[in-house]
This record gives C-alpha cells, sequence and structure tokens, in this order.
C-alpha cells in the first residue's frame, strides 16, 4: 500500500505543475491576443498606392489601435482602413481631411486637370494614396466613415534601412 501512495503522491505533483505550466501558457496567449487586437501589432502592406512612401514589394509597419479610438487621428496620419469596397480588405492610406474640411483634388490626374472641391461630411474622413496616379481612394470612393478606421501606422519595422515613424 505504501509504494501506491508514494506514486499517487508524485503524479499529484507532476499533475499540479503541469497544470500551473498550462495556466502561464494560457494567460501568455489572452495577453498576446488582448496586445494583438486591441493595442498594437505588426502589418504587412504592399502595393503601389503609397508610393514613395512605402515600399512596392511590402512593409512591415507596427500599427497601433488606440489612437482611433480616442479621435487623435488627424491629416497627415497613416493609417489602416477597412476598404469601404471590400469588407475583408484592409488597405493603407493618408489621412488628408477631417470632417468640415474642405478638400480639392484632381478628378483623373492621368487623363486631364479637371479639379473638384468636396466637404468632408461629419463623421468621415478624406483618405488618399501618396501616389495619386495609382490609388484607389476617396477620389474614387468618396468620404469614409470615421469608423472604418482600424489603427494609425507608428512606425515601420521592414526593412531594416526604412526603420522608423513615418
Amino acid at each position: 500500500m505504501k509504494p501506491f501512495l508514494n506514486n499517487l503522491t508524485k503524479w499529484s505533483a507532476i499533475a499540479k505543475q503541469s497544470f500551473d505550466r498550462a495556466a502561464i501558457v494560457a494567460k501568455f496567449l489572452c495577453l498576446l491576443h488582448v496586445t494583438n487586437t486591441y493595442i498594437f501589432s505588426p502589418t504587412l502592406v504592399y502595393g503601389p498606392s503609397m508610393l514613395p512612401t512605402l515600399n512596392l514589394t511590402g512593409d512591415v509597419l507596427l500599427s497601433e489601435y488606440v489612437s482611433h479610438r480616442l479621435g487623435k487621428v488627424g491629416p497627415g496620419d497613416v493609417v489602416l482602413i477597412q476598404s469601404p469596397e471590400n469588407p475583408r480588405k484592409m488597405i493603407t492610406k493618408r489621412v488628408v481631411a477631417m470632417e468640415g474640411e474642405t478638400v480639392s483634388f484632381l478628378v483623373e490626374p492621368t487623363r486631364s486637370d479637371r479639379s473638384r472641391t468636396v466637404v468632408v461630411p461629419k463623421g468621415h474622413v478624406w483618405i488618399q494614396g501618396d501616389n495619386i496616379y495609382a490609388s484607389n481612394d476617396s477620389r474614387n470612393f468618396g468620404p469614409i466613415p470615421y469608423g472604418l478606421i482600424q489603427g494609425k501606422v507608428w512606425c515601420r519595422v521592414w526593412p531594416l534601412d526604412g526603420f522608423g515613424s513615418l
């Protein structure tokens, strides 16, 4: 009977230690999820619309998700936006104007010099890519609701030669 109790005590200690380690891993994964979803996360962006600020072949940006919830996004900020045309797609553009501001832009920059002026309605922002010749932005789909802003780009982390704030 004595060996049985010794084995039971050993297995009990191993089970407790395993449970404690599993709890630490679970807490870490919860912290990682909260950080990645609500505070900041790395984002891979690519395409011609933000040339020359961002590379055509791709950059890894660190995006934070607090500023837009506090209303701290303004003209000049590069933001992540849920595409108004395809909700499954995330796009990266620069905020040009906020609600109540007036924006003048070229309607078709590759074809004519015809410009248009728009007042950004309440609760909306005007976004544009830095490369006006290859960007699908507010010039095409109009002002976007502020609620579609998902995050604000904080800095570029890859490639290393471009590391730093935008």
